[in-house]
C-alpha cells in the first residue's frame, strides 16, 4: 500500500525572509559599530612658571579648571565666561588628548571637555603660549592649572658632610 504525502511546509519564504534580515542587519551594523568621531583638543607641555607638565589648547594656552565645579555643577557661567573660555566640541564628538578625557554637558546646551570629571576652560588673560596667569586665582573657587604630572625636578645637591661629626 503507498503511503500518503506528508505535506511540506514551504521553506522558501522562510529562507528569503532570514536573507532580507542578514542583508539588513549587514547594511545597518557597519554605521552603528563605526567609531564615535575624535577631535585632539588639548596636548601636554612642560610650564616653566609652575613646573608642572599641564594640559594646554592644541594652540599651546594654558587650560584649567575651577575647584568648586564638582558632582557636576557649573559654576562658570554668565559674566564669568568672559574671562573664561569652555573648551567644547561638537555634540557627539569624543575629545581626545594625551590623557583621558570626557565630556559634559554645559547649562547652555554645548558639550565641554573635561579632565578627572572637571570641565577644561583657558583664561583670556594669558596672551601667549606658556602663560598660566590664571593659576591660583580666587572668586567662588579657585582656578588650577590642569596638570598631566610633576616634572621632573634637578635633582637635589650633593649634600656636604656635617661640620660636627
Amino acid at each position: 500500500m503507498p503511503q500518503p504525502a506528508i505535506p511540506r511546509p514551504r521553506l522558501l519564504p522562510i529562507r528569503i525572509a532570514v536573507l532580507a534580515i542578514a542583508a539588513t542587519a549587514l547594511l545597518v551594523l557597519p554605521g552603528v559599530a563605526a567609531a564615535q568621531p575624535t577631535k585632539r583638543v588639548a596636548k601636554e607641555a612642560e610650564n616653566s612658571t609652575l613646573n608642572e607638565t599641564i594640559l594646554v589648547t592644541m594652540k599651546g594656552k594654558t587650560l584649567y579648571s575651577l575647584s568648586a565645579e564638582t558632582k557636576g555643577r557649573f559654576i562658570c557661567t554668565g559674566a564669568c565666561l568672559a574671562s573664561w573660555k569652555p573648551l567644547v566640541v561638537p555634540a557627539n564628538v569624543k575629545p581626545k588628548g594625551p590623557v583621558a578625557l570626557g565630556t559634559r554637558k554645559r547649562p547652555d546646551g554645548r558639550t565641554q571637555v573635561t579632565y578627572k570629571g572637571l570641565p577644561l576652560y583657558s583664561f583670556n588673560g594669558d596672551t601667549k603660549p606658556g602663560e598660566a596667569n590664571g593659576q591660583g586665582l580666587k572668586d567662588v573657587g579657585t582656578w588650577h592649572a590642569a596638570k598631566v604630572k610633576k616634572s621632573s625636578s634637578a635633582p637635589p645637591p650633593e649634600s656636604e658632610p656635617p661640620l660636627y661629626p
